[in-house]
């Protein structure tokens, strides 16, 4: 059998869960990846209320989808970020606006309930971002020192460490969205935050090929280094669009913006090589769901998920028990 085609609720938390349910199945997906923001997923009632956990699954049943991962990039974000500035006021209750520590706090509680409500709903997946406290350390100048990035590795585990337990306690596993900001962004870095976090099962990778094409770091590889941490797999397409004026840091233009270094695009209208990631897909044994992270700035975002839908469809296949010419032996 092939795998399952979802769609990540992220880019449509502005509809109600049962809107999106509607159109989602209407569009030819089986299944939702549900948000943690919008009215998808409140966590922290879903960790609490069973019912309403429930109810999260009943609603996708009632458009014949199901739900095997939910995501919560927002409070991710804000547990290792440095300065939780203004950017992440929209993330928390307004009373924390402005409040470094305090969104700090808030986000690692909200990520300990995500946990809880991840066990409740049914699902054994959270996807989401770790945030980083040495991003803006990026370029070496001023200089960095070796001791200032290690620090930042060892702050991310000693946040990430106590909500992991609480993972392990309710048999759910983390999946990091590999991506510029977080702790994370390329091969050396994810092979760092597992030494520092010391290999924990509960922790590992969602794999999304856009954040690795645009810096030029080869998605099949990534699949075949960690092929027994891939907990996820999203679908997003991505494209270089390097004229000699701009680079690939972006030139502080906003998605879309005509001479971006480069952009996401609709899947299948980008430069990722999605048949080589199924074929590895395939040799590494991941059997969980192909989950589309539509965004391309220049498209109708209806049409663009529905294309989508029908691109993964069209591109996955089974993998094979046998070699094509073995049956020539048997008698």
């Amino acid at each position: 059998m092939t795998r399952p085609v979802t769609l990540f609720t992220g880019q449509w938390a502005d509809l109600s869960l049962e809107t999106i349910a509607e159109k989602a199945s209407s569009w030819g997906y089986e299944g939702l990846e549900l948000a943690c923001w919008g009215d998808h997923v409140d966590v922290t009632k879903a960790a609490n209320d069973i019912e309403y956990a429930k109810s999260r699954k009943e609603i996708l049943s009632k458009y014949g989808l199901k739900c095997w991962s939910i995501s919560n990039h927002l409070a991710g974000q804000l547990g290792c970020d440095l300065n939780n500035d203004s950017r992440s006021d929209m993330f928390v209750p307004e009373d924390l606006h402005g409040d470094t520590e305090g969104k700090r706090d808030w986000a690692v509680q909200k990520m300990k309930d995500t946990a809880h409500a991840a066990k409740n709903i049914g699902v054994d997946v959270v996807n989401g971002f770790t945030g980083s406290s040495i991003w803006h350390l990026i370029y070496s100048f001023p200089p960095v020192s070796e001791k200032m990035i290690e620090d930042g590795f060892s702050h991310f585990a000693k946040l990430w460490n106590p909500i992991l337990d609480v993972f392990d306690e309710c048999n759910v596993k983390f999946a990091l969205e590999v991506h510029p900001t977080e702790i994370a962004f390329d091969i050396i870095t994810a092979r760092r935050a597992l030494d520092a976090i010391d290999n924990r099962v509960a922790f590992g990778f969602n794999f999304d090929p856009s954040h690795l094409h645009w810096q030029m770091v080869d998605p099949v590889r990534f699949l075949y280094e960690f092929k027994d941490r891939i907990y996820h797999c999203h679908m997003k397409d991505a494209a270089l669009q390097l004229d000699g004026t701009t680079g690939v840091l972006g030139s502080h233009l906003n998605f879309g913006e005509n001479g971006r270094g480069w952009d996401f695009r609709s899947l299948g209208r980008g430069e990722v090589d999605f048949e080589e990631i199924i074929r590895a897909l395939n040799h590494i044994g991941y059997k969980g769901p192909l989950s589309v992270e539509w965004e391309d700035a220049l498209m109708d975002r209806e049409h663009g998920a529905m294309e989508a839908c029908s691109f993964v469809k069209s591109l996955d296949f089974p993998s094979s028990d046998r070699v094509f010419d073995e049956a020539f032996g048997e008698e």
